[in-house]
C-alpha cells in the first residue's frame, strides 16, 4: 500500500480519521521513511497549534502506598522498587510546586497521587490546593487521582481544577496484562465521568508494555472515540523491582511512528510527549516537536526527566516557542 500523504492530510484537517490499514502502514514504515509521517504530522499539527510546545510539571502529590498492581508502575502494591514513599502532600508543599513549575515557564501544574482513587478528603484537599493556586499563578491545573465519580469530578471543577488526567493505559484486550485490580471499564467509566461534570479530559497510555502494534491502534483509535482533549503518549521507562522491567522494546523512530498516527488521527488534540520520551527518543527527541505540541519537564513521578532549561534549549533550536502563561497574575476559582 502506498501511503497518499496529501490526501490523508486533508482528511485529518477534516476530521476524517486515518483507516486501521493506513495507520498500520505508518507503523511499519522503514525508518528512512519516518520523515514522511514527520511531515504529514507537522502540517496538522502546525494547524491547531502553530510552531507553539506547552510545557507541562508534574508533582507527585503521594508515593507509593498503592493497592493496585499496575505492572509498570514502581509505586504499584507488585513492585519493590526503591522508591521514596509518602502520604498527601500539604497545602503549602503543593502551592511550592506550583511556583516551581511557573518559574520554568510551565503553562500546566499536575498533581498526582498513588491510590485506587481519592476520598472525599483527598477531594477537598486539592479544591483548597486548587484555589490557592489559582489566586498567585495564570497556571493550567490538572489531577490524576484514580477511580473518579462524577460527584468529585464536579468538585474539582468548582474548584478551578481544568483537567482530570486518567489514562486509558493500553489497549481493552492488553487491559489484563497490565493491571487486574481494575478494569479497562472502569478507566473509561471515570472519563465519561469527568466529561459529564464538564472537566476536560487527559488520556491516553503507555506503549512499549508487550503489547502488539493492533493494541496500540487499538489504543489510538479508542482516545479518537472518546475525543479525548489532551493526549499523553508514554514510552514505557523500565523500572527495576516492577513485572515490567524487562519490556519496552522501542527503538526512536518506532516512537515517532507511534506519535504521528496519534496526531494524523487526533488533529485537534494535545499530543504530548510524555513518560520515557528522554529514555527512548534520545538524540532524536526533538524531532518528536513535529507531531507533539506538548512535554513535561523536570521529570516524572519516580523517574527523572530532563530539565526546563535544556528543554527551552531544544524547542528553541528547533524553531518552536515555548506556549506563554496568560498574562493576568490571578484567577478567580471556578472561572
Amino acid at each position: 500500500m502506498t501511503l497518499a500523504w496529501p490526501a490523508i492530510i486533508q482528511r485529518s484537517l477534516k476530521g476524517e480519521p486515518l483507516t486501521r490499514e493506513e495507520a498500520r502502514e505508518i507503523l511499519s514504515l522503514p525508518d528512512e521513511r519516518v520523515p514522511e509521517a514527520l511531515q504529514a504530522a507537522f502540517a496538522v499539527r502546525k494547524t491547531y497549534f502553530g510552531k507553539k510546545v506547552k510545557i507541562c510539571v508534574l508533582q507527585n502529590a503521594r508515593s507509593g502506598l498503592c493497592p493496585e498492581d499496575c505492572h509498570y508502575c514502581s509505586q504499584s502494591s507488585v513492585s519493590s522498587a526503591k522508591i521514596d514513599k509518602y502520604p498527601l502532600l500539604s497545602k503549602e508543599q503543593l502551592v511550592e510546586g506550583a511556583q516551581r513549575a511557573h518559574q520554568a515557564k510551565a503553562k500546566r501544574y499536575c498533581m498526582v497521587t498513588s491510590g485506587r482513587g481519592p476520598s472525599d478528603e483527598d477531594i477537598d484537599h486539592f479544591c483548597e490546593v486548587t484555589r490557592e493556586i489559582r489566586k498567585q499563578m495564570p497556571l493550567e491545573i490538572c489531577v490524576c487521582v484514580g477511580l473518579l465519580s462524577e460527584a468529585q469530578a464536579r468538585k474539582l471543577k468548582a474548584a478551578g481544577v481544568g483537567w482530570v488526567n486518567h489514562n486509558l493505559n493500553t489497549s481493552e484486550r492488553y487491559h489484563p496484562e497490565v493491571c487486574t485490580t481494575h478494569s479497562y471499564q472502569d478507566r473509561v467509566r471515570t472519563i465519561e465521568n469527568v466529561k459529564k461534570a464538564g472537566l476536560m479530559t487527559c488520556s491516553g497510555g503507555i506503549v512499549g508494555m508487550g503489547e502488539t502494534d493492533e493494541d496500540v491502534l487499538d489504543l489510538a483509535f479508542a482516545v479518537r472515540a472518546q475525543q479525548m482533549d489532551s493526549i499523553p503518549v508514554n514510552f514505557l521507562h523500565p523500572i527495576k523491582g516492577t513485572p515490567m522491567n524487562a519490556f519496552a522494546f522501542l527503538t526512536p523512530m518506532k516512537c515517532l511512528k507511534i506519535l504521528c498516527v496519534f496526531r494524523l488521527l487526533n488533529p485537534k488534540s494535545e499530543i504530548r510527549a510524555a513518560g520515557g520520551r528522554e529514555v527512548h527518543l534520545r538524540e532524536v527527541q526533538a524531532q518528536a516537536l513535529y507531531p507533539a505540541n506538548s512535554i513535561f519537564v523536570e521529570g516524572y513521578l519516580t523517574t527523572p526527566g530532563q530539565q526546563a532549561e535544556e528543554a527551552r534549549r531544544m524547542i528553541e533550536d528547533m524553531g518552536f516557542e515555548i506556549e506563554a502563561t496568560e498574562d493576568a497574575s490571578c484567577h478567580p476559582a471556578g472561572s
